[in-house]
């Protein structure tokens, strides 16, 4: 199934990991913008989420085609990104998913696989 956006969401800072953050929020977008230029990816947007009581505070909206986002996320540099981000942030994850353009093929694929009554 193909997919043209990477999520990758946060909870928030670990406590005492602030400035840790902070920092790796200014390099992981310099990498995004880079990955941009090169055409690895079409673009991304950060997003802050206001305060609402969930475990999900900010993330990463990334698009691009589902080849490049492949190899993307299975680079060494994605990976060392992640794991960075595993030390400074609580519940960090990313998630594949289809947006745009692909939202009427999963839609199709979904309601084809409704039971019949």
């Amino acid at each position: 199934m193909s997919s043209n956006v990477i999520f990758f969401g946060w909870n928030r800072s670990v406590p005492g990991r602030e400035r840790m953050s902070a920092e790796h929020f200014q390099a992981f977008g310099e990498y995004l913008e880079a990955q941009q230029r090169k055409g690895v990816i079409q673009s991304f947007e950060p997003v802050f989420l206001d305060p609402h009581g969930g475990d999900l505070n900010g993330f990463f909206l990334i698009r691009g085609e589902s080849a490049k986002l492949d190899g993307l996320v299975g680079s060494q540099e994605w990976t060392t990104h992640t794991v960075r981000a595993m030390l400074h942030l609580d519940k960090a994850g990313t998630v594949r998913g289809a947006a745009g353009e692909l939202i009427g093929q999963r839609m199709d694929t979904w309601i084809k696989q409704i039971p019949a009554k």
